[in-house]
């Protein structure tokens, strides 16, 4: 089964650079343009990983994030945050919601690994 990523974020141009980036990969995906979007997607089509920006129109990425580990259905979903936002308050409030958080413009060999990570985990060594 092909991994499926959402990608969530208010710049086309973005989306279309990270999905070029990362076409090699064998990941299908599903984008969203705002917040809204990002929960309808995220509980229609039930992607195996999330990325996601924080300024997003309608509701931003906290608030979506937020809500979605509130719910059965996407709590265990991985959500990576994308933001411009850099600042340390942001970035310590991103990692108390999401598996990870990268600044743009995006370390593109370092996102694409953790991607990776958290699509095919390591086994526990017993």
């Amino acid at each position: 089964m092909v991994p499926r990523i959402l990608i969530v974020d208010d710049e086309h141009d973005f989306i279309e650079l990270v999905q070029y980036r990362l076409a090699g990969l064998g990941y299908e995906f599903i984008v969203a343009s705002d917040g809204v979007q990002a929960l309808s997607q995220a509980r229609l089509c039930k992607p195996d990983l999330i990325l996601l920006d924080i300024l997003l129109p309608d509701l931003d990425g906290l608030s979506v994030c937020e809500i979605l580990r509130r719910q059965p259905s996407t709590k265990k979903i991985p959500i990576i945050f994308m933001s411009a936002l850099s600042s340390e308050v942001t970035r310590r409030s991103a990692a108390m919601q999401a598996d990870d958080f990268f600044t743009k413009p995006l370390d593109l060999p370092r996102f694409a690994q953790r991607i990776n990570e958290l699509l095919h985990p390591e086994p526990a060594v017993k």
